[in-house]
């Protein structure tokens, strides 16, 4: 019998998250767009969205032992359309559907509900019929294909070192160097693959974002605390807390050929290095180790060159701007919150005591006006606006529904004590994103690693973050090209002497070079009226070593006497 990702063998066995998961892999590779996996408890009866024809789809997934598919769910189903406002209502089952359950079907198609029944030989047939070659034949760009080479190659040749790094800005496609350097491998023998992440998340977003780089005969698995791993799978994904509780309880791992380690930046964390360690990750009798991150700091002084080597590839945000790789970004610093008088007469101070001092903090309205009016500036704008807390988010969402340029919507997860959306309504929202019906999402926390939303054209920064990381990876959601983005704008509004430091890095780094009169990215300090040269000119001075600046503690004595200042009105 023929084995593969939705054939007859897997559906006979296959468990219920397993199942949702390839009926999503086959939708993308039916040429559905928007393919969301939405499953778990509180999603009120939809487990994938996706959208064809510019009509949306909404999928139920029933994983049964024995039992066939009756009435019930059927209605569920119509419910949960209802809700997520899908034109196109689907049930999925690796089983069959009573008689009555088709004649239900019936009546709904009667009544201008377009219900759509797969049972299992639908599947199995559906999936027969898919060519034998992966999703997507992506053309990998030069610097991907230096870097895939150089994993295959390594790979291949005896003695070469058992390890490679991949640092690449958010938006440039390091997750994809990585499922197409496996591709090559794989082309020539079966390996086994683990795929390690820190979070439950990304463990998802990373099977996913394999499937274009696949061909309809590799089955995945995941593991983590909600799954246990297929042991003949080709790739597994894991939550490394997962793993590295198997090591604790001295279990037999895998034999694995090879090992990728995502947002390798955590590498250094306990569990990781008791997971590496135990699998001998990188020496001569162990799995060669593959580790990717757009991030290269980690906050501990970790060496990433010591567990992964050098990079085989190492392209930053500014590179991939002078390259066209990434979307041209037009970087705005609002400097209005600036209280200039006791900035000229700051002296010798932290960071901390120097943002107590010189920053007026409430000013949400100007950040709302302001977001209105660059609305206008770009077409089909879509903007994300980060924030500090969800009290935060749902004030900024309300005050930009207040003046009705947009629909917003606030998104986070929730914390103790404090407002939690469901999982439905997070899937909702997302997917009204997607769709053009939500114009803002103002984000706590959830927009950081994993999710892609390349039609972003507007980021507001409104959320004080002192780490480097956080601050390149919530950039990089506005970063990624798209048909019809001309550009990204920046609002940002932080009221950290450390991000004014940082805008200058970016303002000099872009500048300089040859290339700079070609490139239409660029970083400007502004006023309510406009571009202020003396407010950049000055903050160029005063903060005389922005390197040290941007990366300093809250309590570290990095900042100097100011320059003289006078006139500043």
């Amino acid at each position: 019998m023929t084995r593969g990702f939705l054939s007859a063998e897997v559906l006979s066995r296959c468990s219920w998250q397993y199942l949702e998961r390839s009926i999503g892999r086959l939708l993308l590779s039916e040429s559905f767009l928007g393919v969301r996996l939405l499953g778990q408890s509180g999603d009120e009866g939809a487990d994938i969205l996706a959208h064809k024809n510019t009509k949306r789809w909404l999928v139920q997934v029933k994983q049964r032992r024995a039992i066939n598919i009756g009435i019930d769910v059927l209605d569920e189903t119509v419910r949960a359309m209802h809700i997520y406002r899908a034109s196109i209502p689907v049930i999925a089952t690796n089983q069959a559907f009573t008689q009555q359950a088709r004649s239900h079907q019936s009546m709904l198609m009667g009544s201008g509900i377009p219900f759509q029944l797969w049972d299992r030989t639908t599947l199995a047939s559906r999936w027969e019929r898919l060519a034998d070659k992966p999703i997507e034949a992506i053309t990998p760009r030069l610097y991907q294909e230096r870097a895939i080479s150089a994993i295959v190659s390594r790979w291949g040749e005896a003695g070469a070192e058992r390890s490679a790094l991949v640092v690449m800005a958010t938006g440039l496609g390091k997750t994809f160097v990585a499922a197409e350097a496996f591709r090559r491998i794989r082309e020539r023998g079966p390996i086994n693959v683990l795929v390690l992440a820190h979070t439950n998340e990304l463990v998802y977003q990373l099977e996913r974002a394999f499937w274009p780089c696949l061909t309809k005969y590799a089955v995945t698995s995941v593991w983590n605390g909600y799954e246990a791993p297929e042991l003949d799978a080709d790739l597994t994904f894991a939550c490394v807390d997962s793993v590295a509780a198997k090591v604790q309880q001295h279990a037999t791992l895998n034999d694995y050929d090879l090992v990728i380690v995502d947002e390798c930046h955590h590498a250094g964390s306990e569990e990781y290095q008791r997971v590496l360690s135990a699998l001998h990750c990188g020496s001569p009798d162990g799995p060669f180790l593959l580790g990717l991150t757009a991030t290269p700091w980690r906050p501990d002084g970790t060496s990433l060159l010591r567990i992964f080597g050098e990079p085989v590839a190492c392209v930053d945000i500014v590179q991939g701007l002078r390259a066209g790789w990434l979307s041209n970004v037009d970087y705005r610093m609002h400097v209005d919150n600036i209280n200039w008088n006791e900035l000229a007469r700051a002296q010798n101070l932290t960071p901390r005591g120097l943002n107590h001092t010189i920053f007026i903090q409430e000013w949400d309205d100007a950040v709302v006006n302001s977001l209105g009016e660059t609305w206008f500036e770009i077409p089909r704008a879509r903007a994300i606006v980060f924030c500090g807390n969800i009290d935060h988010a749902i004030t900024m969402r309300d005050r930009i529904n207040g003046l009705g340029f947009a629909r917003a919507e606030a998104l986070y997860a929730g914390s103790p004590g404090a407002p939690k959306l469901s999982h439905a309504q997070r899937a909702r929202i997302l997917a009204d994103f997607h769709d053009g019906h939500v114009g803002v999402l103002c984000s706590v926390d959830l927009l950081n690693e994993g999710i892609d939303l390349p039609d972003v054209n507007i980021v507001v920064f409104q959320r004080v973050t002192h780490s480097r990381r956080i601050f390149v990876q919530q950039l990089g959601r506005g970063l990624r090209v798209a048909p019809g983005k001309e550009k990204v704008i920046v609002l940002d509004f932080v009221s950290d002497i450390r991000r004014f430091a940082a805008g200058l890095d970016l303002q000099a780094r872009l500048q300089a070079g040859p290339h700079y009169l070609s490139i239409g990215s660029k970083v400007r300090f502004m006023n309510v009226s406009g571009e202020d040269k003396k407010a950049e000119s000055f903050l160029r001075e005063w903060l005389e070593d922005v390197a040290a600046i941007e990366t300093a503690g809250e309590d570290d004595h990095v900042l100097k006497f100011p320059p003289p200042f006078s006139d500043r009105g």
